[in-house]
C-alpha cells in the first residue's frame, strides 16, 4: 500500500501528472453535475456520449495553459484555473435550479438583479453543493499541504503544444459528431439546453461570448438597408382589425395588471376544495371581459422584463439576455410613445427600485411620462417580503397617485408577491398550502390567492373612485411560475403520472383577461401570445398598426396569426406543439409526423424571430419612422422622485429610502 501511495505521489510531483489528476477529477465532477442537476434530454447513445466526453476538451486546454508555468506557479495555476471553471459550472447550476437554464454573457451584465435574490437564494442551494469545489479542495491540499513537492523545472513547450493542440482536436472531434446528431447546431442557437447537451457548459460560456461580441458589432454595422426585410414581413403579415371591436375602447383610460408567475392553470382550480383565485375566476367570467384560455406567455432569459418589452412593442425578446439590460436605448415605437402622442399619459407602478431591469433608463426609450418605482411608497419591513412591496400595500398606495395623472392615462402595475420562492406570512394566508412535498410548489398557491385577493380590492378601489367605468383592465400572466425543476410536484397537482415535454408546452399558457365596458365578452379559444397583446388593444382604442413594425397579430382579426412561437424556437398552434424538432397533437399530445403545414409554421416561428432580432440587435427602428408618428426623445424623461409625483405619498411622510443600493434594495430576480 505505501508503495502504491509512493508511486501516486512520484507522479504528480511531475507537471503531467499533476495535470491529468486535475483534469480526471474535474471531468469526474463535471459529468457527475450534469447528471444531477440539468435536464437536457438525452434521446440517444451519440447523445450520451457527448455528454460524458465534452469537459475534457474543456479541462484538457485550460489546464494545459498553467503547463506554461515553472515549477510550483504551474501547479498554482492549475488550482486557480480549476477553481474558476468550477465556479462557472457552480454558477450555471444555481441559476438552472431556478431558471431552467444556463447564463449568458448578457445576463452577467445584470448583476445587480442577482444582487438580492435574498430568500431566492437559500431555496436554491443544496447541502452537497460544497462537492463541486471538491477537486480545487483536493488539489489544494496536495500542494500545500506539502504532500507533493513539484519539480522546480518547465514543461518543454512542445509538449504544452501538443497538450493544446489535442485540447483543440478533441473539441473539432465533438463538435463534428454533435453535427451529425443535430446539423447546424451553431447556426441554429435557439435553444441553449442544445448547446451544453453537445458541447458542455465552458465551451458554451466561450461560444456565448464570441455570440456577444458579434451581436455588439451588428448594431455599429447596420443600415437602412437591413429594413427591407422586415418592411416585407410587417405588410405581409398585417391582420385587419375586426369591425365589430375596433375602436370599442377609443378614448378610455388603459390599466395593465402585471400578474407576477401566473400559469393559466390556476383558473379555476381548487385545492382541498376551495378556489385558489375566486376574483379572478369570476373576472373571467364578466359580461364585458374577453378571456382568452389560449394564450401563451414567450419570454426567455429576461422572463418579466421580456413580457414586458413584448406588450409595449410586440418584439420578441433575445435569446439571451434582456432588452432591457443590453439594448435599452435603442429606438422604439412602443405602447406609451404612440398613445402620448395621441393625449394620453403614460406611468408605471412598481413596489421595486427603479434601477432593476434598468427600468429607469429603457422606459425612457418607450416613452413613459412617469415610472413611481419604490421610492415613492412606504417600504417599511412589514410591507416588504421576498423582491419588494406585498401586493396589498402596493394597490392601497398606487390609488392616490394613479388619481393624480391626466385623463386619458395609459398604466401598468407590476405586482411582486407571487413571485419564487413564494414567501408568506401565515398570518396573510387565507388558504392552506399544497402536500405535494416541494416548499415552493405548496406555497405558490397561497401567494396566488394572495394577489387574487390584491387585485380584487383594486378593482373595488377602482369602482369606488369611478375610473373602473371609463377604463379598458388588462391582465396578463407574465411567464411560468412552476418551472420544469419541479415536473415531479407538478404531476401530483394536475393528478397525472408525469409531466410529459408537450405537458410542459401546454403549462406555458399564461391567463390574458381584457375587460371594456360597455364591449360584450365571452371566453376566446384562438391561440395567442403576448407578442400579440398591443396590437390587440390598439385596435380596441380606435388606433390602426399598419404602419408599425410588430411581430403579433389583433387577437381579434380574423387574419390573427395563431402560430405562437417560443423563443427557443419551439412553437404551438391550434394543429401542433412543436417541441426542439418534435411534434405532437396539440389536443391529443400524439407524435405527429412532419407534414407541409407544420414545416410552414416552423419557418413562420424561425423567420419571425430571426427578423425580431435582427431589429433589435441592429437598432433599426432608427431607420424607420411610421406616418404620424415622432421619435422618442430620451432627454425629456426624468424619474426622480421630486419630479413627477406631486401627490403626497406615503414615501414622502418617511425617512428618504437609499435608492440604488444593490446591497440594500428588495429586488425581484424575474
Amino acid at each position: 500500500m505505501k508503495g502504491i501511495l509512493k508511486a501516486g505521489q512520484n507522479v504528480v510531483q511531475k507537471h503531467i501528472g499533476f495535470f491529468l489528476l486535475a483534469v480526471v477529477l474535474f471531468w469526474l465532477k463535471t459529468y457527475t453535475g450534469y447528471l444531477v442537476e440539468f435536464n437536457l434530454g438525452i434521446e440517444n447513445k451519440m447523445q450520451k456520449f457527448l455528454l460524458l466526453i465534452n469537459p475534457i476538451s474543456s479541462a484538457i486546454f485550460f489546464f494545459g495553459l498553467a503547463l506554461f508555468a515553472k515549477g510550483r506557479r504551474a501547479y498554482i495555476w492549475t488550482i486557480v484555473l480549476n477553481f474558476f471553471l468550477s465556479f462557472v459550472l457552480y454558477a450555471n447550476i444555481v441559476y438552472y435550479r431556478f431558471f431552467n437554464d444556463f447564463i449568458t454573457m448578457p445576463t452577467l451584465t445584470q448583476t445587480k438583479n442577482f444582487g438580492d435574490l435574498g430568500g431566492s437564494i437559500w431555496e436554491l442551494l443544496k447541502p452537497y453543493d460544497p462537492l463541486y469545489f471538491i477537486d480545487t479542495i483536493i488539489l489544494a491540499v496536495l500542494l500545500f499541504a506539502k504532500f507533493i513537492k513539484p519539480e522546480p523545472v518547465r514543461m518543454a513547450r512542445r509538449k504544452v503544444q501538443v497538450v493544446l493542440v489535442s485540447a483543440i482536436a478533441l473539441l473539432v472531434i465533438n463538435i463534428g459528431l454533435a453535427e451529425t446528431d443535430r446539423p447546424q447546431l451553431l447556426t441554429r442557437t435557439f435553444d441553449r439546453n442544445y448547446l451544453v447537451k453537445y458541447l458542455g457548459t465552458y465551451n458554451y460560456v466561450i461560444y456565448d461570448a464570441i455570440q456577444s461580441m458579434r451581436i455588439s458589432a451588428q448594431k455599429a454595422s447596420a443600415d437602412s438597408s437591413d429594413m427591407g426585410d422586415v418592411l416585407n414581413y410587417k405588410d405581409a403579415n398585417y391582420a385587419k382589425p375586426d369591425p365589430k371591436y375596433f375602436g370599442k375602447a377609443k378614448g378610455m383610460n388603459v390599466i395593465y395588471i402585471h400578474l407576477e408567475s401566473f400559469q393559466n392553470f390556476l383558473i379555476n382550480y381548487k385545492l382541498n376544495g376551495q378556489e385558489v383565485t375566486p376574483y379572478l375566476n369570476s373576472f373571467t367570467k364578466d359580461k364585458n371581459t374577453l378571456y382568452f384560455d389560449n394564450f401563451f406567455h414567450q419570454t426567455g432569459q429576461g422572463k418579466t422584463s421580456d413580457a414586458e418589452f413584448m406588450l409595449e412593442n410586440s418584439i420578441y425578446g433575445l435569446p439571451q439576455g434582456s432588452v432591457f439590460t443590453t439594448n435599452g436605448n435603442n429606438t422604439f415605437q412602443a405602447a406609451p410613445a404612440i398613445l402620448g402622442q395621441k393625449g394620453y399619459t403614460s406611468a408605471v407602478f412598481h413596489g421595486n427600485y427603479k434601477t432593476f431591469w434598468n427600468r429607469d433608463e429603457t422606459y425612457k426609450s418607450f416613452g413613459y411620462d412617469k415610472f413611481f418605482d419604490a421610492s415613492h411608497y412606504d417600504m417599511n419591513d412589514e410591507d416588504v417580503v421576498n423582491y419588494g412591496l406585498k401586493d396589498k400595500p402596493f394597490f392601497e398606495e398606487s390609488i392616490p397617485m394613479l388619481k393624480t395623472l391626466k385623463q386619458p392615462f395609459y398604466t401598468k402595475f407590476i405586482t411582486l408577491s407571487n413571485h419564487f420562492p413564494y414567501p408568506i406570512d401565515e398570518k396573510e394566508a387565507s388558504i392552506g398550502p399544497d402536500d405535494t412535498g416541494d416548499g415552493s410548489v405548496d406555497r405558490y398557491f397561497q401567494t396566488a390567492r394572495y394577489l387574487d385577493e390584491g387585485v380584487k380590492s383594486f378593482i373595488d378601489q377602482l369602482k369606488a373612485s369611478g375610473l373602473y367605468d371609463n377604463s379598458v383592465i388588462v391582465m396578463y400572466g407574465d411567464h411560468y411560475g412552476i418551472s420544469e425543476n419541479h415536473n415531479e410536484a407538478m404531476a401530483k397537482v394536475l393528478n397525472k403520472e408525469e409531466i410529459t415535454p408537450y405537458d410542459n408546452a401546454q403549462l406555458q399558457r399564461v391567463p390574458l383577461m381584457i375587460h371594456v365596458p360597455g364591449m360584450k365578452g365571452g371566453v376566446q379559444h384562438q391561440y395567442g401570445g403576448q407578442i400579440d397583446l398591443l396590437p390587440t388593444l390598439l385596435h380596441l382604442l380606435g388606433i390602426d398598426t399598419k404602419e408599425y413594425v410588430q411581430f403579433g397579430t389583433d387577437l381579434m382579426s380574423k387574419q390573427h396569426q395563431q402560430v405562437v412561437p417560443f423563443r427557443n424556437g419551439s412553437f404551438v398552434s391550434p394543429k401542433v406543439t412543436a417541441i426542439n424538432g418534435k411534434y405532437f397533437d396539440s389536443k391529443t399530445g400524439e407524435p405527429v409526423k412532419k407534414d407541409k403545414e407544420i414545416q410552414k409554421e416552423q419557418e413562420y416561428t424561425e423567420n419571425a424571430l430571426q427578423l425580431s432580432d435582427k431589429v433589435v440587435y441592429g437598432d433599426l427602428l432608427r431607420f424607420y419612422t411610421p406616418r404620424d408618428f415622432k421619435p422618442v426623445d430620451r432627454s425629456k424623461y426624468d424619474y426622480n422622485n421630486r419630479d413627477q409625483d406631486s401627490s403626497k405619498t406615503k414615501s414622502e411622510d418617511q425617512p428618504k429610502q437609499e435608492d440604488t443600493s444593490a446591497s440594500e434594495q428588495k429586488q425581484e430576480q424575474q
